[in-house]
């Protein structure tokens, strides 16, 4: 009898064993074999109770494997909760600074538009939090999906940055779909991180053309993940084309698209890259007036058509990029980049940004570019040049500017900036900027009245700004 007991107690420890992990198995054989023990011990104080410990020892195995089950069940909780962990990924950085300016802020000029926004009236330095992201990303391995949400927090609130769908090719690994917020694919400097970016802010050209990066819409891109394909990549996006959270204020749609490669040197540690763009699109006018340059008679001509308010006009940029990067021995790397974008481009009377006003519409043709240089000093340090260049009227000179009779404006103004930055990576999170950024103003006809608003413009405005910046990212 009792043999039998033993070998029933052993075939019920092998079930255990073969349905459990090694871990929870192991204990159980231990407590298995306490309980024989005891049941050994009890045959021999008290013969006549080896079926009763039998008995409470078949209950105790039993209640071991309800035991184990319920640990399998919380177990496979925890698994598909581990496995939405593995694809869910938090990324962010935090960028704070402190900026001064050789300048007071004023009514009559603004200073620092272009250097992470205007000073105030009467303000000439102050303390920042630039950017304050945080970024929620999650990727479905067996449908290669992913879900993209970034927020931006800084002391002027709470705004979206990015919010899309990517669906990737899971056959040959090339194509990829998105929709939603996102960097419009134009050129280099508007898709490159503020994270990565060396220079505080983007260009004058990139922050008038493209302001806040992002756009509302659809793109498709190529980009081979294996293959002969892999140096290159298209992308071709249909967008609103009003501002990036902006809603689509007319029935037209605007065409952006990019075409890159890279071509790698990898014996001598150099490397070029670079890509064509273009922009198709076209604004809505909420005003009758509308001003056209004519480039013969060096003016603007107006056209007060009551039909002319809510007709659409041509908003076209073409731009080339390239970067150069070669790893100097003992020195480290050094990487020359820059961009050449021209076209036109609607806007007001005091701005060529993006045209989304109910002010007049004047039209004009654009040039700008920038060209940056920059050298690392081993891991930690890095010198930074760099220079820009934004004409809105390529076809106004600036003594025109103020003229009687040319109509020429302060959106008409053409910038350079002259850029000099030094950055110290503390480690992986931390990195400190410094920056000075020296801006030189066209100015205006000699003749302007003291009492125009062109009348500060007919000097250099003081508006040079020096950034101190430390940023903190935290990839995990």
């Amino acid at each position: 009898m009792y043999f039998w007991q033993f070998l029933d107690v052993i075939y019920t420890i092998q079930s255990v064993i073969l349905k459990e992990n090694i871990v929870k198995s192991f204990f159980s054989l231990l407590i298995a074999v306490f309980f024989f023990h005891l049941t050994i011990f009890a045959q021999e104080e008290n013969p006549d109770s080896v079926v009763v410990s039998t008995k409470e020892l078949q209950e105790q195995i039993e209640q071991l494997k309800l035991h184990n089950e319920s640990v399998n069940e919380i177990l496979l909780d925890m698994k598909s909760y581990l496995d939405i962990a593995r694809k869910l990924k938090f990324t962010g950085y935090m960028q704070t600074q402190y900026q001064g300016s050789n300048g007071i802020g004023s009514a009559q000029y603004p200073i620092g538009n272009f250097a992470g926004g205007t000073f105030p009236t009467n303000v000439g330095s102050r303390f920042q939090v630039r950017r304050g992201r945080l970024k929620v990303q999650f990727e479905n391995d067996l449908t290669f999906s992913q879900y993209v949400l970034q927020f931006d927090v800084t002391q002027n609130g709470l705004g979206i940055k990015d919010a899309y769908i990517n669906i990737k090719d899971p056959w040959v690994k090339s194509w990829n779909m998105r929709m939603g917020v996102f960097d419009r694919p134009f050129g280099f400097e508007v898709a490159y991180s503020s994270n990565f970016r060396e220079t505080p802010e983007r260009s004058r050209m990139s922050q008038t053309l493209f302001p806040g990066e992002r756009e509302l819409g659809a793109m498709i891109e190529f980009a081979p993940e294996i293959g002969d394909w892999t140096n290159y990549n298209l992308k071709l996006g249909v967008f609103n084309g009003v501002l990036p959270t902006a809603n689509e204020n007319d029935n037209s749609k605007d065409i952006i698209g990019r075409a890159g490669f890279i071509i790698p040197f990898d014996e001598i540690n150099f490397a070029f890259d670079g890509g064509v763009s273009v922009y198709q699109g076209s604004v809505r006018s909420n005003s009758k007036f509308i001003y056209t340059f004519n480039e013969s008679q060096k003016l603007f001509l107006v056209d007060s058509t009551t039909a002319n308010a809510g007709k659409n006009y041509e908003r076209q940029y073409f731009g080339v990029d390239g970067q150069m990067i070669y790893d100097i021995p003992l020195l480290g790397g050094i990487s020359i980049r820059g961009e050449y974008d021209f076209g036109s481009q609607p806007g007001t009377d005091g701005s060529n940004v993006f045209y989304n006003s109910t002010a007049p519409l004047y039209q004009r043709k654009f040039y700008g570019y920038y060209v940056s240089l920059l050298q690392n000093i081993g891991t930690k340090h890095q010198l930074l040049l760099r220079y820009d260049v934004l004409d809105p009227n390529s076809e106004l000179e600036g003594s025109d500017i103020g003229a009687p009779g040319k109509n020429g404006k302060i959106g008409d103004l053409k910038y350079s900036t002259i850029g000099l930055g030094y950055l110290f990576h503390l480690d992986d999170n931390v990195k400190f900027t410094f920056y000075y950024e020296m801006v030189k103003n066209e100015t205006v006809n000699s003749g302007v009245a003291a009492s125009s608003t062109l009348a500060p413009y007919k000097t250099d405005v003081n508006d040079n700004v020096f950034t101190f910046r430390i940023q903190y990212r935290f990839p995990f």
